[in-house]
């Protein structure tokens, strides 16, 4: 039987704009990113993200069967999540939003998980709007706190202070979140602006001891850094040309995840062992996950790479 890892969050349509290029439009989202890079992994994937019944929602659909993401949510009448993304001359993206966040009850969420999966989930991965944007938060809250006893958890905040704009609320939901992951990756954007007055590390360190494995920041140019139980690891980036940054996060964590399953540490049968990796085990995986992101760094949008470019 398949082993499934679950992704919940939005589903959008990126406009891409510039001082220099003509506009472009490409899907996106965080978690639907971090799905699709799964999938190009050849990990089997199941989607949990509304979508409308109109054009950006027919061209998301189609963009996650080419991908060979199976979408469990069916198309509503609201119109389909837009992000706008402009780049600064460094490739650097910032965003606005105008989003749709209405999700099914957590228990038909669930339902719909464990029928197509045929038993629990191998791994779920949440996070962005995800877990902060009413009303469809607090039944992704619900869920990860239904199924956390039975599968693993990956968490990443990506926070976007233009929609989720109370500090409070967004570190509380952050933390609750962080407590029921075992995986969390951020970057240092998320961490400086949830914690404006602690040192970045302190804050890594602060989330490490709420629960997870190991917590990852990711500090564009600068060194990743990671910490584990064991302590503090760090990884330079895979240098690369950048043409933009979009999805490059996202393709790190898609990858980090399939590093950990490649070493069968990911679901709830492995916990024990993925709390107990050494410093070693971590940096490779690192390592893995750097190279996804300067993969799709190198290129315009979010677009992942294949297993095989990953191993050439």
């Amino acid at each position: 039987m398949a082993q499934y890892c679950g992704v919940i969050g939005e589903a959008l349509v990126d406009v891409v704009v510039s001082d220099t290029a003509t506009p472009r439009v490409h899907v996106g989202g965080s978690p639907l990113n971090v799905a699709v890079g799964l999938s190009r992994l050849e990990r089997p994937v199941l989607f949990a993200g509304r979508l409308g019944r109109d054009a950006h929602g027919d061209m998301i659909a189609s963009h996650l069967r080419e991908n060979g993401v199976r979408c469990l949510l069916e198309p509503d009448a609201a119109a389909t999540s837009v992000a706008t993304a402009r780049l600064d001359p460094t490739g650097a993206a910032s965003y606005e939003f105008e989003l749709d966040w209405t999700l099914p009850p957590a228990a038909a969420l669930a339902r719909d998980f464990d029928d197509a999966a045929g038993g629990p989930l191998h791994h779920m991965h949440a996070g962005s709007i995800a877990t902060m944007l009413a009303p469809g938060d607090a039944e992704v809250m619900a869920l990860l706190e239904r199924i956390s006893a039975v599968t693993t958890i990956s968490y990443d905040p990506n926070v976007r202070p233009t929609i989720v704009p109370d500090r409070a609320f967004a570190r509380a939901r952050a933390e609750e979140s962080v407590r029921l992951a075992d995986v969390v990756h951020a970057s240092d954007e998320d961490i400086a602006w949830l914690y404006p007055d602690r040192p970045l590390r302190e804050s890594l360190q602060a989330w490490q001891r709420m629960g997870p494995a190991f917590v990852v920041m990711t500090r564009g140019a600068e060194d990743i850094v990671a910490v584990t139980a064991h302590g503090v690891v760090e990884r330079p980036i895979v240098p690369v040309d950048v043409a933009d940054t979009v999805g490059a996060g996202d393709s790190f964590t898609a990858a980090l995840l399939a590093a950990l399953d490649d070493r069968s540490l990911l679901g709830a049968a492995n916990r024990g062992r993925l709390h107990a990796m050494d410093p070693a085990d971590v940096e490779s995986v690192l390592i893995y996950a750097s190279r996804a992101s300067a993969i799709t760094a190198s290129r315009p949008g979010a677009d992942p790479p294949t297993r095989a470019e990953l191993a050439d």
